[in-house]
């Protein structure tokens, strides 16, 4: 009996990336005027950063449907004896979860397990990546889905919001606070607490971002120089490529886990955001 891995396009890896490692993907969906894209599929991440850069352009997300999961799990049961485990984004930002706990109960709630990941993009990906690799090192189901567990419960997202414009847009921050925030040069820091999103501190300029972010990775990470780390970002490759060098020279990483947000997460926080994802002690 195998074990098929699944994610969905929150996790912020490209398909054939997913495919490389044998894990199957569902797509969240992104709507901008008027037209549906299914996320890194019809849309890729360069071509939606040109698309909110104009005027009045909110794009919205919705959740994989119900029945996309009852048929792919349905298909799965019917030809294999494999047992699935479905790494979900996280329960406070989308309904997907939700969903895909629904088909399982509908089909079989023995062979498939639903895990909400409480994370979003490279976060998410670091804990597939570990599936993966239980996985590959024959570990059990039951091994399989404490390691996931594990990484839930010790990941870390500390990410810097680009500008102010996306939290306008999006009702999350006012006019007023959005032109100060974007004239100052204002950068808001956020991490992730129980799957949601909430707002860190403030600091002024790109340098001090960076910075801070690397004071908080020291402050609560473990064993930092063995880990996978996880960079991210919206539109801001040098962004991330000097978090990366400025980690490797502060803490001697070796290994590391960088792609650009998507469509679902990147309607929250527009472009110009960039991530570090790491983990706790355990």
């Amino acid at each position: 009996m195998a074990i098929r891995l699944y994610a969905d396009s929150a996790c912020d890896l490209d398909r054939d990336v997913l495919a490389e490692m044998g894990v199957g993907v569902f797509c969240l969906t992104t709507a901008i005027k008027d037209k549906t894209y299914r996320d890194r599929l019809d849309l890729t991440p360069p071509d939606f950063y040109k698309m909110i850069a104009r005027p009045h352009v909110l794009p919205t997300t919705s959740q994989v449907p119900q029945i996309e999961f009852e048929e792919e799990f349905g298909r799965v049961l019917q030809e294999s004896d494999d047992d699935i485990i479905y790494i979900a984004f996280s329960s406070g930002l989308s309904g997907t979860y939700q969903s895909a706990c629904v088909a399982r109960d509908r089909l079989d709630p023995q062979r498939i397990t639903v895990i909400d990941s409480l994370s979003a993009s490279v976060g998410y990906a670091l804990t597939v990546v570990r599936a993966v690799r239980a996985v590959e090192a024959g570990f059990s189901k039951a091994e399989v889905i404490a390691a996931i567990e594990d990484n839930i419960r010790r990941i870390q997202h500390i990410f810097v919001v680009g500008n102010f414009e996306m939290l306008k847009r999006g009702g999350r921050v006012s006019a007023t606070a959005a032109a100060l925030g974007n004239l100052l040069n204002i950068k808001m820091i956020c991490h992730f607490v129980d799957g949601k999103i909430i707002p860190l501190e403030k600091v002024h300029g790109q340098k001090k971002a960076k910075q801070r972010l690397l004071e908080i990775m020291r402050e609560r990470g473990y064993d930092i120089p063995h880990q996978l780390i996880g960079i991210n970002h919206s539109d801001e490759y040098e962004s991330a490529l000097e978090l990366k060098r400025l980690v490797e020279a502060e803490f001697g990483c070796k290994e590391f886990l960088i792609s650009e947000v998507g469509t679902v997460i990147g309607s929250h926080v527009g472009a110009g955001s960039y991530s570090l994802f790491f983990l706790t002690p355990p």
